[in-house]
């Protein structure tokens, strides 16, 4: 249980439970820092093989989190799954109707924005194997952890399995949702994600006005109604090379994005590598033999 600096008694509430049920172990700090702090936190600190989150809001019934850890035992070809209630089977219960169009809409952009076919990619209902998600070098401390998890996972090879699930609308407290942040930080994700998006539409697009520009000169000259002091030859040519310069820095940053993407499974290498190298020293540091003297 990681408390995020929260202002009234949670940490007492987990204390007292802890009396009861010696497996729960509290993590806090005096500070909110963010969902994202709090998960990286919550991943640092689990042992066991299999590790899930879920809203700490109860948006989706705890029996979600047995069925994450059947899935992963029952095929272990995948390294996480994600719960869906957009996936195939899946549905909500009592969401407000633009929550849920927002939401929709959000993973249908986001989603096209990266690999891996999932319909729902902004939420935390997941189940990861222990050395897939603590082979993840995370960074971001806000919400968008949650896509930070997708991206690099899927850069680096893992195969996501979803779930179809339940999602419940709030029945106590209130959503700490704001649209213009939560839509700003997506749209930057997407870009972030696949460049190509924006240069790549900006750049067809100003192409397509220097060549429509063009036709429309052709069509003076065959009507004889050019007008050589009309700039529009000049128009012309400035939207076709403006088009052109931007298409191209579409195609740079999605070679960048793929470097990217290929420096995360160096990484993944070399955090593989160094707990194989800890796992076989540690036993020889702890458990040393002492050898008897040579004889003289």
């Amino acid at each position: 249980m990681v408390n995020d600096g929260s202002a009234d008694s949670t940490a007492e509430i987990v204390r007292k439970a802890m009396r009861y049920e010696s497996r729960i172990r509290l993590i806090s700090y005096s500070l909110n820092q963010g969902r994202g702090k709090a998960l990286r936190t919550g991943f640092a600190a689990a042992r066991g093989k299999i590790i899930c989150t879920t809203d700490a809001d109860l948006s989706y019934h705890e029996s979600h989190l047995v069925k994450m850890i059947e899935a992963l035992q029952r095929n272990p070809q995948v390294d996480f799954v994600v719960g869906s209630p957009y996936a195939r089977g899946g549905r909500t219960e009592g969401v407000p109707w633009h929550r849920l169009l927002i939401s929709r809409l959000g993973n249908k952009v986001l989603g096209f924005a990266m690999k891996g076919s999932l319909s729902t990619v902004t939420g935390i209902l997941r189940a990861y194997r222990s050395d897939c998600i603590k082979s993840l070098e995370l960074e971001s401390d806000g919400k968008e952890l949650n896509l930070e998890i997708l991206s690099k996972a899927l850069a680096m090879g893992y195969k996501p399995l979803e779930m179809p699930a339940v999602l419940r609308g709030r029945i106590r407290g209130q959503s700490k949702f704001k649209f213009k942040t939560t839509a700003l930080s997506h749209i930057i994700f997407s870009l972030y994600e696949r460049p190509i998006l924006l240069f790549g539409l900006v750049g067809l697009f100003l192409m397509a006005l220097g060549m429509a520009g063009g036709l429309y000169i052709i069509l003076l000259w065959f009507n004889s109604a050019l007008n050589p002091d009309r700039p529009l030859m000049t128009l012309m040519v400035i939207l076709l090379l403006t088009g052109l310069q931007i298409l191209l820095f579409g195609f740079l940053g999605t070679q960048l994005v793929y470097l990217r993407k290929e420096l995360y499974k160096i990484q993944r290498e070399n955090k593989t590598l160094q707990q194989r190298l800890e796992s076989n020293l540690l036993p020889r540091r702890f458990f040393r033999v002492k050898r008897p003297a040579p004889r003289t």
